[in-house]
């Protein structure tokens, strides 16, 4: 069960608590599932209970248990406890792996709509390499989520900014018919330099990882192969990935979704090697978490959050990749098949993110 299916459970339970006669509320339109805070437990938390308990008139904890009844009976839910002042803790049953497959089978379009929705959206930028550069890199996420998108510039595009920067703009200029269009895309501060010396994916990185109001960093720090660079890091965990599939194919094994958890599946060989091997879950919740980025990145026009949210992938991946291959003596087994499904995922989660910030995601590096 995804994230985005878990939301609408959550939801029909409260539908049937309300078609039951013991919540007296409007169903909300949506609602969130986050990966719990502190205190919290199982793989996905939300506060439902929260904003339904005044409109309900009924306590936060009460309106929890009625909720926790439902949604505990629901196929591929263990458990539901309810901490704190009503927040759902809801854990699921055989989630990495049914999210693993989800994410093998989608390939670099996990998280994108599965049609179009028939939305038009005009996107229009001032004459500044940002401002293009960023609504770029919108229209692209705009897209994923099944916007139909049309974008435009005050002036004629700099020939660099589409030979090197790869931007691609509809129109230019401001037509006074069939109505005026006003600029609706206009990062703050502008970019400092002219960023095409760094080259392509140096140069959007540049200009796409920082919030829209903070000053972008026009420097060859991008460019170089260091743990502290961002982009080295994600682009590196890519890399990685790739290179982890070819070993375990000469190893003679392939990926194979199952259980992946690194803390359990060595009990039986040396001590030394349980202990060095890394948790998965926070990689886990980062994967699960990645439709939700797409959509919050394309309602707020905002690609520094699908940035930012790779770098969150790659350093929770890096930890991982270095558990996939089998150590020493051991042989390939289903664990091993395990974890390369799992670093595959997250290969396509990175593929698919830089590719809708108009970044290449190489094989080698």
């Amino acid at each position: 069960m995804t994230p985005v299916e878990l939301s609408r459970t959550v939801l029909r339970a409260v539908r049937r608590a309300v078609d039951d006669g013991e919540l007296d509320v409007a169903v909300p339109g949506r609602t969130s599932v986050t990966p719990p805070g502190p205190g919290g437990c199982g793989d996905y938390a939300t506060n439902v209970a929260l904003q339904l308990a005044r409109p309900a008139g009924q306590p936060p904890l009460r309106v929890a248990e009625i909720l926790r009844e439902r949604l505990v009976r629901t196929d591929g839910i263990s458990d539901v406890v309810v901490t704190g002042p009503g927040f759902l803790n809801i854990s699921l049953r055989g989630t990495e792996t049914a999210l693993v497959r989800e994410i093998l089978l989608s390939g670099h379009r996990y998280g994108h709509a599965d049609r179009p929705t028939g939305r038009l959206v005009q996107l229009h930028a001032p004459h500044e390499v940002r401002a293009v550069v960023v609504m770029d890199a919108v229209a692209r996420i705009l897209r994923s989520q099944g916007a139909l998108v049309r974008t435009s510039c005050t002036g004629r595009p700099e020939a660099e900014w589409a030979d090197i920067l790869g931007v691609d703009i509809d129109a230019y200029g401001t037509p006074d018919a069939p109505a005026p269009l006003d600029v609706n895309v206009r990062p703050v501060p502008a970019a400092p330099a002219d960023p095409t010396p760094l080259g392509r994916d140096a140069a959007r990185w540049a200009l796409l990882h920082p919030a829209l109001h903070d000053r972008p960093r026009i420097t060859a720090d991008h460019l170089v192969q260091r743990e502290s660079n961002p982009l080295f890091r994600v682009r590196y965990a890519h890399a990685r990935t790739r290179a982890l599939t070819r070993n375990a194919a000469d190893l003679g094994f392939h990926a194979e979704p199952g259980d992946a958890d690194l803390r359990g599946t060595q009990a039986a060989v040396q001590e030394t090697v349980v202990q060095d091997t890394p948790d998965t879950t926070v990689l886990w919740h980062a994967l699960a978490d990645h439709p939700r980025i797409l959509q919050a990145a394309a309602a707020h026009h905002a690609p520094d959050r699908l940035a930012r949210h790779l770098v969150t992938v790659a350093d929770a991946a890096l930890p991982v990749l270095a558990a996939v291959l089998p150590r020493g003596a051991e042989k390939p087994s289903a664990a091993h098949r395990a974890r390369l499904a799992l670093a595959e995922a997250a290969g396509a989660v990175l593929a698919g993110g830089l590719s809708l910030l108009g970044i290449d995601a190489p094989e080698h590096l």
